[in-house]
Parts: structure tokens; sequence; C-alpha cells
């Protein structure tokens, strides 16, 4: 029996996006056609395709606003998507603590015996399914280069990523490139910036892609 609601979305959002079956949902119905609705209403759509597997990295750039957040967790509603991300176990305490384990925060703990890259792909190999969210540059501020944790964490872990572009000036979010097995991190990396160079974001001149 074919689910209705991966593919009702279309309506309500300017895309041509179908989420596969591999990927987890959650989310009500009522709450994907209202954050759909409201993003329509800014002048958002979404375009490309949606990776199709049970463990994931979304990869998630440029990120030089606070914006970004919340477009990305509209489009977290829209989708329905059941996304994780990992955060430092310090921001789990109640009250805050049951909200942000809602959105689909792991708690890590920074420790010297195991780096944080090792337990991220520890606990995604232990799990049934999962989409991992995040921020490749780890900032708002503008760096280069920027951050591979990402990369490592796919390639210990052994899951595909795709990269994702939030273009402020065409108001568009890219669904790019899908990289099914990271094996050369550098020159991977290069495919990645090349991407983001024609992504507008929010405060361009903190998207730095090249040295």
């Amino acid at each position: 029996m074919t689910d209705s609601s991966h593919t009702n979305i279309d309506h309500q959002l300017a895309i041509n996006v179908i989420v596969g079956e591999h990927i987890a949902r959650k989310w009500p119905i009522w709450l994907s056609r209202f954050a759909s609705w409201v993003l329509t209403k800014r002048g958002w759509r979404v375009e490309g395709e949606l990776i199709n597997q049970k463990k994931a990295i979304l990869a998630v750039a440029p990120h030089t606003s606070n914006w970004d957040f919340f477009i990305g967790l509209f489009v977290v509603f829209s989708f329905r998507l059941n996304i994780s991300f990992f955060g430092k176990h310090t921001i789990f305490v109640p009250p805050l603590g049951a909200i942000v384990k809602r959105l689909g925060g792991i708690p890590i703990q920074r420790s010297k015996a195991h780096g944080v890259v090792t337990s991220i792909a520890n606990k995604i190999k232990e799990a049934d399914q999962l989409i991992l969210a995040l921020a490749p540059e780890g900032t708002r501020s503008p760096i280069y280069p920027w951050k591979t944790g990402f990369l490592h964490i796919a390639r210990e872990a052994e899951i595909p990523l795709q990269v994702i572009g939030l273009d402020y000036e065409r108001k568009v979010i890219v669904l790019g490139p899908i990289i099914q097995k990271v094996t050369n991190i550098d020159e991977q990396m290069q495919t990645i910036y090349t991407f983001y160079d024609n992504v507008c974001a929010k405060y361009p001149k903190n998207c730095i892609t090249k040295p």
C-alpha cells in the first residue's frame, strides 16, 4: 500500500520532490501543510531530488544567519522528515532539553577517550534509520577552509551524504549532489565548494569557498 502522504506536499510548496520510502517520516500532516504554506508565502521553493536512504547525512549551507535554522526547520516539517542532529550534552537540560530532543537532537559528550566523529559514527551504525542534518562550516562567521568533520563521519559510518544549499537570492532550497561514498576528503571537498559557489547566502561575504 502506498502512503499518499509521501506525495501530497507538492500542492502546497512549489516543489517537484518526492520523499522516498526509505526515509523515516514524522510530524503531522497539518504541520506539513502549514510549514509549506509559510514557505510559499515567503516566496521559497525547493528544487532537486532528495536522497532516498535509511541512513545519510544532509549537509546544509551556507550558514550565515539565524534564519537558516528556521528555513531548514520549515522544510523538515514540510517533508515530514525524521531528521537528527547532534549537540553538546549540556544543551539537553530541562526545560529546553525536551524541545531539542523532540526536534531530533541527540546529545554527544566530548571526551578524551572517544572523539566526536567516532562517537557520532558509532551512533549512526547502531541505528536502524538515521538522517543526520548539520552545517558543515560549524559557524555563522566567515571561515575557510570549512570543517570536514561531516565527511569523516560519512566515511567512518559508511553512509552517503547530500549537500543542500539555501539560496537567498533566488529563494530556493537546492537539493544538491549526492556523494554515495566518501573516499578522498580533499577532492570531494572541492566538489562541495564548487556547488556552493553557485548558492547565495543570506550574508554572502560570510560564505567563503576559496582561499
